[in-house]
């Protein structure tokens, strides 16, 4: 199984970006997982947030095949501690799918085609954090989550 994660916009900061490359790097033991970064909307400010939205969501669709299971990461999705994710992931994986798709949305969240579209949503906190920040706590989630199922002591740390 590989696992995508899509994020619109790219991170700023760089030791941000560091520790999300370095968990990467940790991930590519267990798993194909590739972040697809979608460009920020040109002229965002002269939009409204519907049609951020919609223009968002347009260019997380076409970046879908159709055997693709895509996941929210979404406030109003179900929250797992880190056991049950991993046993969320063993499912899929168990599953024979293909593709996992995991998308971060824009500040406005996400577009009626994206919802229609997805299979399911997960929220990682009932806080509201940085787009940028998710993006480092979920791939450090789903290392976690990896060494979890392969029985290694990184989850006691």
């Amino acid at each position: 199984m590989n696992i995508t994660l899509l994020a619109i916009g790219k991170t700023d900061d760089r030791a941000l970006q560091e520790l999300i490359d370095h968990y990467q790097q940790r991930l590519s033991h267990y798993v194909n997982m590739e972040l697809v970064i979608i460009p920020d909307i040109k002229h965002a400010k002269n939009r409204s947030e519907a049609q951020q939205k919609q223009l968002e969501g347009q260019e997380i669709v076409k970046r879908l095949q159709a055997s693709d299971q895509l996941i929210l990461l979404d406030e109003k999705g179900k929250s797992y501690s880190s056991v049950q994710f991993s046993s969320f992931l063993q499912k899929k994986m168990n599953s024979g799918l293909k593709n996992l798709v995991f998308v971060i949305g824009g500040p406005y969240g996400f577009s009626d085609e994206v919802y229609s579209r997805a299979q399911g949503k997960l929220s990682l906190s009932a806080m509201t954090f940085s787009h940028q920040m998710i993006r480092l706590f979920f791939v450090e989630q789903l290392y976690r989550g990896f060494t979890i199922l392969r029985n290694e002591p990184y989850h006691h740390h």
